[in-house]
């Protein structure tokens, strides 16, 4: 028969660990928007790639805690040196030395917040560098990963990326079933639409149509089943290689994958901004035919409210709003800022 130790207790990550997973409500059908209206979204993590995320950088925390002030055995005690390893993360940079960047810190201070439920606006937490777009190094250019993927000897990937804007954990499960075409895509929400519906088959119909709605000139799409967050969507195929690409997901089996090796040195992130531009590209008006369709509440002037202007190192660039969001959908994000500030380079 076994017994207690009483003297056993569990170290700091063990204890983030537990903290963390409390948090945890992915795949459950809670709402983040709902949680946000009722002010509970500080106590919920709505995602598992956000958990692992944090997880891993409050590790980074409870190893310095550990190193630098041993005395501390909970969390409760280390919290108050969370501002204290935030300001050596900028000092000192990472575990190598290497700087870390705005994002890097921003991250790790939203990752403390969430484990401990410190308000991003509180006073006495640690504010973040500044993030500018001109200081982002991710997909810039050649990196020295890059030497060991050739774009040359990985043609077709590198070609399918750029016509599908996958994220990479989109590319690594991609079956040949994953392809749908618009004429599918019209019979399954007429046949959903005289069904009676499930909350799921609900959010099934509403992407479907969503998807007509934003690209009603597409013929091919690729279905993700369970994009970040856990949604389903529909991305438009596009660009000069989409038959090469359609080809191929209509060579591989059904439940077969399309890539068995997704290659880890591969820009995708870079390959998704190009996926971007090629989409707003194909929507995007020029800007002296975008009506003048609202009025200035203090000048009465008119003034065109599909005419979105860039802000800080492209300060004063005019893009159509609409064209923006159809490749932030395309993307799967929502948000048109998203866009402007992360992927649209080659306009």
């Amino acid at each position: 028969m076994g017994y207690k130790n009483k003297k056993y207790q569990k170290d700091l990550t063990q204890q983030i660990n537990d903290r963390l997973t409390m948090m945890l409500h992915a795949g459950e059908g809670t709402s983040k928007k709902e949680a946000i209206a009722n002010g509970t979204e500080r106590d919920k993590i709505f995602s598992y790639s956000t958990y692992e995320s944090y997880f891993k950088h409050c590790k980074y925390f409870s190893r310095y805690v550990r190193e630098n002030h041993p005395e501390v055995k909970n969390l409760n005690q280390a919290k108050k040196y969370a501002n204290e390893w935030l300001q050596s993360r900028v000092d000192n940079g990472g575990i190598n030395g290497k700087t870390l960047s705005a994002w890097t810190i921003t991250l790790e201070r939203e990752a403390l917040g969430k484990l401990y439920g410190i308000r991003p606006d509180d006073p006495n937490f640690f504010s973040a560098p500044k993030r500018y777009r001109a200081d982002i190094v991710r997909s810039r250019g050649d990196a020295v990963r890059d030497g060991h993927f050739s774009e040359k000897k990985n043609d077709e990937f590198v070609k399918f990326c750029k016509g599908t804007g996958c994220r990479r954990n989109i590319m690594e499960k991609l079956e040949g079933r994953d392809l749908i075409t618009r004429a599918e895509i019209d019979r399954e929400i007429t046949l959903w639409e005289k069904q009676t519906r499930t909350e799921a088959e609900e959010k099934h119909l509403n992407a479907l149509k969503d998807t007509v709605k934003q690209f009603p000139d597409q013929d091919y799409f690729l279905h993700h089943r369970k994009d970040k967050g856990g949604r389903e969507r529909y991305s438009p195929i596009v660009g000069d290689n989409k038959q090469q690409i359609v080809d191929r997901m209509k060579s591989t089996a059904p439940h077969e994958k399309v890539w068995k090796h997704v290659f880890g040195n591969s820009d995708i992130h870079g390959y998704r901004a190009e996926y971007a531009s090629t989409v707003y590209r194909l929507y995007a008006r020029p800007l002296e035919k975008i009506p003048y369709d609202r009025t200035n509440k203090g000048t009465g002037k008119k003034f065109q409210g599909d005419v979105y202007t860039c802000r800080k190192d492209k300060a004063g660039k005019k893009l159509d709003r609409a064209a923006m969001l159809k490749a932030s959908k395309a993307l799967g994000h929502n948000r048109i800022e998203v866009i402007a500030n992360n992927y649209l380079r080659w306009l």
